[in-house]
């Protein structure tokens, strides 16, 4: 078994002078960094006094499930022969807050559309997907499920705006 080892760096910029001193007193602005690579400016949601013109952890989370899938998607399409043109992914997290303020994620919804080469690869598609799911490391280590809505069209035969079936 392989182990593989992830490090980063989050620094918090929200201090207004007087650190935590009261609830309203300080920002919850803050970095996320990772050696090599662009700085991550974050915060929390609007709904718990956050900065929306940043990211939050909810939504680094949901991108984060829907990458690991695309990823193996990706991968899996190689494998069997389906070339992928285009891959796109509106991706939607269901969050449950607590009366306490606790809260956790209820599930994760993938709105996926692929541009396929020809019309036999994506019918292979939805099989690709739930291998996929099984596959992907943070679909593996969440505690709800992550559904797929995957849909797909031909480039040959479909205009660039087309909607995906």
């Amino acid at each position: 078994m392989k182990q593989h080892h992830y490090q980063a760096k989050i620094e918090w910029t929200g201090n207004l002078g007087s650190g935590t001193s009261g609830y309203r007193d300080y920002e919850r602005s803050h970095r996320v960094m990772v050696n090599g690579k662009p700085v991550i400016e974050a915060s929390s949601d609007p709904a718990f006094r956050g900065d929306q013109d940043k990211y939050n952890p909810e939504e680094l989370f949901v991108v984060s499930v829907s990458s690991c899938h695309m990823l193996w998607v990706l991968h899996l399409c190689t494998t069997e022969g389906i070339i992928v043109e285009k891959y796109t992914d509106e991706p939607e997290g269901i969050m449950i807050e607590e009366e306490n303020g606790s809260g956790r994620f209820k599930e994760v919804i993938l709105n996926i559309c692929i541009t396929v080469s020809e019309e036999r690869m994506g019918t292979k598609l939805d099989s690709i997907h739930h291998r996929a799911n099984a596959m992907c490391f943070i679909a593996n280590s969440v505690n709800f499920p992550v559904k797929h809505n995957a849909k797909f069209q031909v480039s040959k035969h479909s205009p660039e705006d087309q909607e995906c079936r």
